[in-house]
């Protein structure tokens, strides 16, 4: 059955373009938002519909998308009075993006599988930016013809969507994307700050590794605000900490040895106890240049 009728509940920086692009490509949108000025802005922008809780966005929709922050706010939305699961009709499909814990994914499923609906876990990456453009990367968990069902809507903000496996696979793969960006970003930093302590330009630096092996995402789109000294922007250090503790825990169950993560994340305590849990996580530089100067 094509998919025509959809809801969204959580209109953040993530939530707010990825609903409007559902919108753009003709689907019939009602969205829902915590703050309900917010849905009303979404709606005033996208001529699309606001429900009153998470329930009534989610009555009519044969998929209901959710992006919001915490494992106990995707809770609320879809399992706390007035959910979305409760109200959705059998055959229809809820997708979490909300980077969220594998466990909460395999709790969501199986109550889903009770109300005969589909699920997919689905966090994302690729940020504001990629949100906007619609050109994010989907890590999805979850039954293989829900996800077929499903793939056709998610590609209209995602350039890329995966299933990994049953559902907790996508949770597990962003906490891998988690592990790999907290190395990245510290080594990023430590370059830099080695650039400027050698007395080097240091986007003269970046400007020429950048074309070889070192080269990154975040070094081809952080490292000039970096250099200026620029972090309000970007993912949060208080979302990355979130991040990073769900990556911990689920490490301590598997028995996976997460040194360096372990690490970064005190870093970014480091951080946030400075004033900076709103800046980008690039400000792991501004630790180092802290640091040095304290030593001189």
């Amino acid at each position: 059955m094509k998919i025509e009728r959809v809801a969204f509940i959580g209109l953040g920086v993530m939530g707010f373009p990825m609903a409007g692009h559902l919108r753009a490509a003709g689907l019939e949108v009602t969205v829902y938002n915590r703050t309900s000025a917010r849905a009303r802005q979404w709606a005033g922008h996208y001529q699309g519909s606001v429900a009153a809780t998470p329930a009534e966005a989610a009555v009519n929709a044969q998929v209901v998308f959710a992006c919001v922050g915490r494992d106990d706010d995707v809770r609320e939305i879809a399992l706390g009075e007035n959910g979305a699961l409760a109200a959705m009709k059998a055959g229809a499909i809820f997708v979490d993006h909300t980077t969220a814990s594998a466990a909460l994914a395999r709790e969501l499923d199986s109550r889903c599988r009770e109300l005969n609906l589909g699920f997919l876990d689905a966090p994302v990456s690729g940020g504001q930016l990629g949100a906007e453009k619609g050109a994010l990367t989907v890590m999805c968990g979850g039954a293989v013809d829900t996800f077929a069902r499903a793939a056709p809507v998610l590609a209209h903000y995602a350039r890329a969507a995966q299933l990994l496996g049953p559902a907790g696979s996508g949770q597990l793969c962003k906490m891998v994307n988690q592990i790999c960006i907290a190395g990245l970003v510290q080594g990023l930093a430590e370059g830099i700050h080695f650039a400027q302590q050698a007395g080097l330009d240091p986007l003269q630096v970046i400007d020429t590794i950048s074309k070889g092996a070192a080269q990154s995402w975040q070094m081809d789109n952080r490292h000039a605000t970096m250099i200026r000294g620029e972090y309000a922007h970007g993912f949060a250090v208080d979302w990355m900490r979130k991040d990073l503790d769900i990556v911990l825990a689920e490490a301590r169950r598997n028995g996976a040895r997460l040194p360096i993560a372990a690490l970064v994340d005190q870093f970014y305590a480091d951080i946030q106890a400075a004033g900076g849990g709103r800046w980008d996580t690039s400000s792991l530089l501004t630790r180092l240049q802290t640091a040095q100067e304290n030593h001189g």
